[in-house]
């Protein structure tokens, strides 16, 4: 690949101030391993025909307005949307890739909002193109790099609040790893420091992950803890989102 520039935005502060640069020749990556990018590869995997991701809660309702159809998906401190906190609804789903089932949403579309993830994507509009990355799809997400042949690659770790995450940062660092034969050279130091974390950890990666804050949290919450090595498979599925310039995600 004729790569100029490898980067990776390790935390929210960097990925916030994407609205105000000119990304039109650059193709970016959002990684929010646990959970929102995990959770959306396996809707689409499992059938799921769009995803709309949105900002707050009320942008979630505002598009079931639009589409009545739609499915409310995401989450608030890791929890499903209640009512209390939606100010209306119990939202469908939350932000659990085991609860992305065909049985539950085959041939529908979603509105998802999350603490971090979505507001990530959202900031990426105005890329030549947005990738929805993880280790559930990091090989097909390699391949589809390469057959791209980006002129500028931006991985953007979603974090977790106003922070870096671990697992976001160790995801990134997986997917420079993967195309550090085609890309090394042009690679930025926070692109040698992700890297650096995910072979630093990979050999135990559950292990590293685990210590990580939102891993924690997951991990204390019984009907959430088993998210945690779910996300953390390599390549269980092979399909790659991409946000369209219409906001939606698909295949």
């Amino acid at each position: 690949m004729d790569l100029l520039k490898l980067d990776v935005l390790l935390s929210p502060v960097e990925f916030e101030a994407l609205p105000g640069r000119d990304l039109s020749t650059t193709c970016c990556v959002v990684f929010d391993v646990l959970r929102a990018t995990s959770t959306m590869t396996v809707a689409l995997a499992n059938g799921a025909t769009g995803i709309l991701p949105c900002g707050t809660t009320d942008e979630a309702l505002a598009a079931r307005e639009t589409y009545p159809d739609l499915l409310l998906a995401g989450e608030r401190g890791g929890l499903r949307i209640t009512a209390e906190v939606s100010g209306s609804v119990d939202f469908d789903l939350g932000n659990s890739p085991r609860e992305m089932v065909a049985e539950a949403i085959s041939g529908r579309q979603l509105a998802m909002t999350t603490t971090n993830g979505t507001r990530a994507l959202k900031a990426c509009a105005g890329a030549r193109r947005v990738w929805i990355g993880g280790f559930l799809n990091l090989s097909a997400l390699g391949q589809a790099i390469r057959d791209s042949r980006p002129e500028r690659l931006l991985l953007v770790c979603a974090g977790t609040g106003e922070v870096e995450a671990l697992e976001d940062v160790i995801g990134a660092g997986a997917l420079c790893d993967l195309l550090w034969d085609d890309l090394g050279q042009s690679a930025s130091d926070a692109a040698l420091i992700a890297r650096d974390h995910y072979l630093n950890s990979c050999d135990q990666l559950y292990e590293s992950i685990s210590q990580a804050k939102n891993a924690r949290r997951l991990l204390s919450i019984p009907d959430l803890a088993d998210d945690v090595e779910f996300c953390l498979q390599r390549d269980a599925y092979p399909v790659v989102g991409e946000m369209r310039s219409n906001g939606w995600v698909s295949v």
